[in-house]
């Protein structure tokens, strides 16, 4: 049986400010801004500068699990695979996407809102 490293404490740092801005996330938009900075925010904390992490490696998918996609530089990266493979890190991941789809699917249900919230 294999050794799985468990990130919780990581996860635990970010998970108040993240659950706060998708609180206040008043577009689709924000909402994937936001969970693409927390994932960062949780994958430097990690890696710690081994790997480096730009906007564009990690994106929301609201429309099909996991929910999220991450760029082909870190899957086939040997540092994050490695990581990936033997720890709880993916369920984090799953996790923070689902609470960001369960917002974004809330605010693409209600556009009107977000309109009026933008005109003001």
């Amino acid at each position: 049986m294999t050794k799985q490293i468990s990130f919780s404490k990581y996860e635990q740092k970010v998970l108040p400010n993240f659950r706060q801005k998708i609180s206040q996330a008043e577009s689709t938009e924000d909402v994937k801004k936001f969970f693409v900075y927390t994932v960062q925010e949780l994958f430097e904390s990690i890696f710690a500068g081994k790997i480096d992490f730009e906007y564009e490696d990690i994106a929301l998918m609201p429309s099909r699990e996991p929910y999220y996609v991450l760029s082909k530089q870190f899957i086939f990266s040997n540092e994050f695979k490695s990581v990936w493979k033997d720890s709880d890190l993916p369920r984090l991941l799953f996790r923070l996407a689902e609470t960001a789809v369960h917002r974004y699917k809330h605010l693409k249900k209600k556009p009107e809102k977000t309109e009026a919230k933008i005109r003001i």
